[in-house]
């Protein structure tokens, strides 16, 4: 049975389920009508899901050119009387915090909820934000799984929660609960309904102006003062309690599991209060549990967020027990949990010395696929810098597979802060100093926020070269589709725009060079840095992930072979590999690119297509 037809199985049926799969099925579930997002790991198989199912399920389903604008659309969705679901990556609600956050004071239309994945460790991301500092600052109440099971439940309600309140509701994931896999049972798929839409009886109530939005804050604190009373939503915390021990650990999401194997490890006895709403507290649960214990541990990944909270809880109640954790330092701020730093935690808790060290796991440093666009447009555009005697020139890159130049033997970004921002950030360099700078920006980037950058850039007269690195997809999150290309999703079609027609509206000068063609590259190059002024390079060649077949494949003669090794030292390509004093080059993992062929690869020309 296919991936699809067992995943839209009916009520009973059980799947093994990444959790962000279970977090599409209980979208599902909860009769969801629309739903929109911008790719970004760890949210990205959420999209990868509901796009393939929407067909069959009657759902609208966008990806969206960026997460304001998936926010805004989800949040249109409800006011029109559907469910709607919006997600993304925990950097992406920074790009969706305007709507975000004035969407707490107007309420809403029918049930929505906005899910961030946040990145502990930072695997796939520039920083590790917690995401629940956000529900907090916008007063949102926050429900976090620690399961794919309750990925799926959680979700169904969720939805309750936001209709009854009126109310957008965050669902926080990390890395580790999005990417975890367990079995799910399902629950009903519902299919979506619409309910009146209110938006012209309740125009005061959606139109935040100053004196509509100075009513409506008291209304949402309170609205969050009810909701950390409402026993209705009890089902999404648990108490796990052990006869004898005046321990207690609080927690929540992933950090849960940790938890539960330290504790099992150890031997410690303790009790647990797992909470999965964690904005606002729960008070009755909560209280009821720190006046049960005499020392209580909070464990949780990245800021001290729920310690805060259970700390001024606990000097409300008349300080009634004693409350440990990150602020004590007796757990990181910082990264992932592991089972060992907490379990050392609780060992100290228990007055036992630890001797569990934790061993560092070595990695290498990522780096293209072979037959990536991207390795041939760097080292051409490299070798082109320093040909023209401008390899001191400030360059600015961005978000995607491109990163992966700042590493030798490429050494190609100097800065890399946010999405677009290559692009203002090197124009502003260049304003100040009055010196050239260079950008490098990924298609799919460029649309999410290059195009007001580069617009930018152009009426501030800023003197810079970016290349615009187009490979035909979002690839770094899953080969998602970009707005470049016509798309159907079910019965929707939605129509593609080229970069160019965008460079030509704004009236900037362009070029366009096929990411293989290292010669054109290099001369394109050399040419343009010599120019005063905005000048755009598009760079184009399909990611080495999208679906194609391999005619043919590189060897290397070793009768020709110089052995500079010119291919692994500057090219590095990770199919080619030294075998003695002159390369090789796996077939099986060449990827029949040819651009080791080049002669700016292979001087001597060692290098030959064989036919498959």
């Amino acid at each position: 049975m296919s991936f699809l037809k067992s995943f839209l199985s009916e009520s009973g049926q059980v799947m093994l389920l990444l959790g962000n799969e279970a977090i599409a099925r209980g979208a599902l579930e909860s009769g969801i009508g629309f739903a929109a997002t911008y790719p970004g790991t760890p949210s990205s198989e959420v999209g990868e899901v509901l796009m393939k199912v929407a067909p069959d399920t009657g759902i609208y389903f966008q990806y969206s050119l960026n997460e304001k604008i998936a926010y805004e659309m989800a949040y249109g969705a409800s006011l029109a009387g559907k469910r709607s679901f919006v997600f993304m990556k925990h950097v992406g609600l920074n790009v969706a915090a305007d709507p975000f956050v004035t969407s707490l004071y107007t309420g809403i239309g029918a049930g929505m909820v906005v899910m961030t994945a946040d990145d502990p460790s930072m695997f796939s991301s520039q920083n590790e934000q917690d995401n629940r500092r956000y529900g907090d600052l916008a007063h949102a109440p926050i429900i976090e799984p620690s399961s794919p099971q309750e990925a799926k439940d959680f979700m169904k309600i969720s939805y309750e929660l936001s209709e009854k309140y009126s109310i957008p509701v965050m669902f926080r994931t990390t890395t580790r609960v999005s990417h975890m896999r367990a079995p799910v049972h399902f629950g009903n798929i519902v299919r979506p309904t619409v309910a009146d839409m209110k938006v012209k009886q309740e125009r005061d109530r959606f139109s935040s102006v100053p004196s509509n939005a100075r009513r409506l804050k008291p209304q949402l604190t309170h609205k969050m003062s009810m909701i950390s009373s409402d026993n209705e939503f009890g089902i999404l915390n648990s108490v796990e309690m052990n006869e004898g021990s005046s321990f207690g650990i609080i927690t929540s999401g992933v950090s849960y599991n940790y938890v539960k194997d330290a504790l099992a490890d150890s031997g410690v006895q303790a009790n647990i209060l797992k909470l999965g709403l964690t904005n606002p507290i729960p008070v009755e649960i909560t209280e009821k549990f720190m006046r049960q214990n005499k020392r209580i541990l909070v464990v949780e990944e990245l800021d001290p967020y729920l310690e805060t909270k259970i700390r001024a809880f606990n000097d409300n109640l008349g300080h009634i027990t004693e409350i440990t954790g990150k602020l004590d330092k007796i757990l990181p701020w910082s990264l992932e949990f592991s089972e060992t730093a907490v379990m050392n935690s609780i060992l100290k808790m228990a007055g036992i010395n630890s001797t569990v060290n934790e061993i560092p796991a070595k990695g290498s440093p990522p780096e293209f696929c072979p037959g990536c666009p991207h390795r041939s447009s760097f080292f051409s555009i490299k070798r082109a810098l320093k040909m023209a005697g401008r390899s001191d020139v400030v360059l600015a890159s961005d978000i995607g597979c491109y990163s992966l130049s700042y590493y030798e033997p490429y050494d190609m970004a100097d800065i890399i802060l946010d999405m677009g921002a290559s692009i203002s950030v090197g124009a502003g360099i260049s304003i100040a100093s009055g010196k050239k700078t260079v950008a490098f920006i990924g298609d799919s980037t460029f649309f999410h926020s290059g195009i007001p950058a580069i617009i930018n850039a152009r009426r501030s007269g800023a003197d810079m070269l970016v290349f615009i690195l187009d490979n035909s997809t979002t690839a770094m999150t899953g080969q998602e589709p970009t707005p470049e290309f016509p798309l159907s999703i079910g019965t929707e079609n939605f129509s593609g725009t080229r970069i160019e027609s965008i460079l030509e509206g704004a009236g900037i000068n362009y070029s366009t060079v096929d990411a293989f063609d290292e010669g054109k590259i290099i001369r394109e190059t050399v040419g343009s840095i010599k120019q005063t002024g905005l000048k755009v390079i598009i760079v184009r060649g399909p990611c080495a992930l999208l679906p194609h077949k391999k005619e043919s494949y590189y060897e290397v003669s070793p009768e020709e072979c110089s052995g500079c090794m010119n291919c692994i030292d500057n090219f590095h390509c990770p199919a080619i590999s030294r075998d003695g004093k002159v390369a090789r080059i796996d077939p099986y993992e060449c990827d029949g690119c040819g651009a080791c062929a080049e002669v700016y690869v292979c001087p001597v020309k060692a290098i030959h297509e064989v036919k498959l």
